[in-house]
């Protein structure tokens, strides 16, 4: 591809992200809007009967209104994040909105459907941000770091004791970081520690959590406002979470923590470089998962250690614009082990969670992998 062309491409994403954050707020009030209409048409008697439910409807607007101001905040010069691009030249209409938040305005004419069924789509992936500041940065998602972190940190402790090595010395890359909470615990640790991110929407909210915020329990979080299905009680979807439970901004330097922006299988070309590779919940994310294996030996010095943790969702596997492969685990080990790794340990069955609702009738689990492979020394 053209650089011009990619450049082109890159600067319609990132409008079309900060978009999806300004249409936040109109998308969520035009949720409940759209109960309330519904409700007004029923049969008063059903109208009566729902009158608690209404009250509850009200109570969630105000909970957009605050769920609004930490989005608000992920975007604020967002334009100037990136150390080698400025955005700020973006273009926007009359209101400071990029031109992809014409959806506010209540623009649904059917010719505009597609555009507009991609406007929500990126809306979700901002509820989904929310979600995911509540499972990495409060207490509420304590419980899940417990799970899905807390193995890998202490196989990577495990592999490079403080006792027996100068842990700044040990290079521990995170790809697939997500917000950093995982990258943040290793570095908290003393390792030098590098989180990788390709998703603006998860490095929007990072650099607020991870650079701007001054704060522990500075915002409050709806993360479950706009699940209107399985719900025991109305109380469950407005519950409230504090972020961040930590103060990671001020220990970000002396905790030797830094974020890269972009493909992992781009970034990270140079061979023999890191001590640790640490994914989790990441390596399903590939249309070919043997690149991604290929790439982490390569970049491993000898002896170094890949530790993993999480399912094989292949978020590619139904996409009918991807050419997707989707080895199951006993094959992707034969992979793991063709590529050179030794497998040094295996377990099966980890229960995890992600961004799970404790409070709904449905509840989401995976029976993860977990294992521990290692570069040959020679």
């Amino acid at each position: 591809m053209e650089p011009e062309i990619d450049e082109v491409l890159e600067r319609a994403h990132f409008r079309s992200v900060v978009a999806a954050f300004r249409n936040y707020k109109a998308h969520s009030l035009q949720r409940i809007s759209k109960s309330e209409k519904i409700i007004a048409k029923l049969p008063e008697n059903h109208q009566r009967r729902l009158e608690k439910y209404k009250t509850y409807l009200g109570k969630f607007r105000k909970c957009v209104e605050v769920n609004n101001h930490i989005v608000q905040q992920i975007i604020q010069d967002v334009e100037t994040m990136f150390e080698n691009v400025d955005h700020s030249n973006t273009e926007t209409n009359g209101n400071g909105m990029g031109h992809e938040a014409d959806y506010v305005n209540g623009s649904f004419d059917p010719v505009n459907i597609e555009k507009q069924h991609k406007v929500q789509h990126d809306v979700e992936k901002v509820q989904s941000v929310l979600k995911n500041l509540v499972r990495d940065w409060s207490d509420m998602g304590a419980a899940e770091r417990e799970q899905c972190y807390k193995p890998i940190i202490d196989e990577i402790i495990e592999r490079f004791p403080p006792s027996e090595c100068q842990p700044s010395s040990i290079k521990v890359l995170v790809p697939g970081a997500g917000l950093g909470r995982l990258a943040w615990e290793v570095a908290a640790r003393g390792y030098t520690c590098q989180g990788n991110e390709f998703s603006l929407f998860m490095l929007f909210a990072s650099n607020l959590v991870l650079n701007r915020t001054t704060e522990v329990n500075k915002y409050t979080i709806h993360p479950w406002l706009h699940q209107y299905v399985n719900n025991l009680t109305c109380h469950h979807q407005v519950l409230g979470a504090r972020v961040p439970d930590v103060l990671p901004a001020s220990d970000a330097h002396e905790h030797n923590l830094s974020m890269a922006a972009g493909d992992f299988l781009k970034v990270y070309t140079e061979a023999d470089e890191w001590h640790c590779v640490a994914t989790c919940f990441f390596i399903d994310c590939a249309p070919n998962v043997i690149e991604f294996i290929e790439n982490i030996y390569k970049i491993l010095r000898p002896g170094g250690v890949w530790v993993n943790l999480g399912p094989l969702l292949y978020h590619y596997s139904d996409l009918t614009t991807e050419d997707s492969i989707e080895p199951p685990y006993d094959i992707l080990l034969d992979i793991i082990k063709d590529v050179g790794f030794i497998i040094l340990k295996e377990k099966t069955g980890v229960k995890t969670k992600y961004a799970q609702n404790p409070n709904s009738m449905l509840q989401h689990e995976y029976d993860s992998v977990f294992f521990v492979c290692q570069k040959p020394t020679q």
